[in-house]
């Protein structure tokens, strides 16, 4: 049976930790508290106020929230970070939302859901900091989070990411956090070799604790309770009387973001989860294989986490429309194109929030809102996981091969990759479908990584256990405030 992170399990790992973090300073923020930074005590918000976006301080466990303001320093807090793009960007009637993932530490919101898989540990003595190591296996940014959680948090990280990530990962893991990275074969698509170095990690340092975002239900947990809260909040500040909340599209990836459309379902009984992949690997859509350039998403299997009851349609997206897209939005003449077209200059100057994987989010919501005939009264909901920030290497890469960018080259993007973004290489799902999609984790994780075929059965039939993965976050938060409690520091 799945076992739920809610009891402590090493007492003396429980004691070095608190003795640890006492020693260091640092306090751990509760979920409630980044849901609703209200909660945050007074004294910790005026050291903010000093302290910046993406320094290395344990303070800055309290800027994971969707609702730092969106400064590199001197702030606090706001509303949710969002950007409706209009329908001369994205050529429908609906309304298409984006949750703006820049302004967390690193840039990412991976760093929250890092976070809910590392302080469930720490509070109850699954982790010691002054023995163990985090492994923080991943395609991109979840290493990157759980590196920068991990050096806040008061121990050391190993980062694996796939070699062909983008340079930015590399130096800055490397640079700025000190971490031990591991460059493993391949792009984004080569999870597998991810796996067999975690594998052979478990097998010569057992010292090293590996947070495997494709199996860590901490990350699942982390956006049902927090990114689908903050939509929730966005919806309610933006609805009208006859507005519809329509969608929901998150990349699959580890199938941690995409977990929000869960709670967004109670909300919205009706809504529509989409799950979007790349055509160039599309595992859900065809259950195919194939390397790909949308980073941050990974392929080629389908996550432990993933409730695949719970998506209603996946998409597949051409990663070149992608590139394309990067270029339009990111350089001078892609914005003198978009500016003759009468878009507002206030709008071009959001347009850098959106990620690779970003703008395959926007695709596949573009395609379901066509699918589904939607009109002006229907919000289809999505997530800018990073920004264009992470991604000027790439930007110098497509002009090295393609040459310096023009007007023309961007009306034809315009014109192709976004108003002409088609209902193709999408599937709506049957039950069978939704299952056969589960059913593809069995190749993975039992074959591979020696999971239980009693928990992979479970996740299916149980009509509870999703529920109670998820409402671990109430019992987190009291382990959280018992630890607190323990160092003393909030006194």
């Amino acid at each position: 049976m799945i076992k739920l992170v809610d009891k402590v399990t090493n007492e003396k790992a429980l004691e070095n930790a608190v003795k640890v973090y006492k020693e260091r300073g640092i306090i751990l923020q509760t979920f409630k508290q980044q849901q609703n930074p209200d909660l945050i005590p007074d004294n910790i918000k005026e050291q903010l106020k000093n302290i910046g976006l993406w320094e290395i301080n344990p303070l800055n466990l309290f800027r994971i929230t969707w609702k730092n303001e969106p400064k590199e320093k001197g702030w606090l807090y706001g509303d949710v970070n969002y950007i409706e793009l209009p329908k001369e960007i994205t050529g429908v009637d609906a309304r298409i939302v984006l949750l703006v993932g820049k302004w967390f530490p690193t840039g990412a919101h991976k760093v929250g859901a890092a976070y809910g898989c590392l302080a469930p540990r720490i509070t109850t003595g699954g982790f010691d900091p002054t023995y163990n190591k985090a492994v923080w296996p991943s395609t991109g940014n979840y290493c990157r989070g759980g590196a920068f959680d991990s050096k806040l948090m008061g121990t050391e990280s190993v980062a694996i990411l796939p070699e062909e990530m983008s340079q930015e990962r590399f130096t800055w893991l490397r640079d700025e956090i000190g971490s031990e990275v591991i460059a493993t074969p391949g792009c984004e698509s080569n999870v597998k070799e991810i796996y067999d170095k975690c594998w052979e990690i478990r097998r010569t340092r057992p010292e090293c604790v590996i947070f495997n975002q494709f199996d860590e239900f901490g990350n699942a947990v982390w956006h049902y309770n927090t990114t689908g809260k903050a939509i929730e909040e966005v919806y309610n500040k933006i609805k009208t009387d006859k507005s519809s909340l329509s969608a929901y599209v998150s990349a699959t990836g580890s199938a941690g973001t995409i977990a929000a459309g869960d709670y967004l379902r109670t909300l919205a009984p009706q809504i529509k989860v989409v799950a979007s992949e790349a055509l160039q690997c599309p595992t859900l859509l065809l259950n195919g294989f194939g390397g790909h350039r949308i980073e941050g998403i990974g392929d080629k299997h389908v996550p432990w986490i993933h409730n695949a009851k719970n998506t209603d349609v996946v998409t597949a997206i051409d990663d070149e429309d992608c590139m394309r897209i990067l270029r339009l939005f990111n350089e001078k003449e892609g914005h003198e194109y978009l500016k003759s077209l009468g878009i507002a200059q206030e709008v071009i100057n959001e347009l850098h929030l959106l990620g690779i994987s970003s703008i395959g989010n926007l695709l596949s919501a573009i395609k379901t809102a066509k699918y589904y005939e939607m009109t002006g009264e229907d919000v289809i909901f999505t997530v800018a996981t990073d920004s264009a920030d992470m991604y000027q290497s790439r930007i110098a890469e497509l002009t090295a091969e393609r040459g310096n960018y023009n007007e023309l080259q961007a009306a034809r993007d315009f014109e192709k990759c976004l108003l002409g973004e088609r209902t193709d290489n999408m599937k709506e799902l049957t039950y069978n479908d939704r299952k056969a999609i589960h059913n593809l984790k069995y190749y993975t994780w039992i074959e591979q990584q020696e999971k239980d075929l009693e928990d992979l059965n479970q996740m299916w039939y149980d009509r509870e256990i999703w529920a109670q993965i998820f409402a671990q976050i109430d019992r987190w938060d009291e382990l959280i405030n018992d630890f607190n409690e323990r160092t003393g520091l909030l006194k």
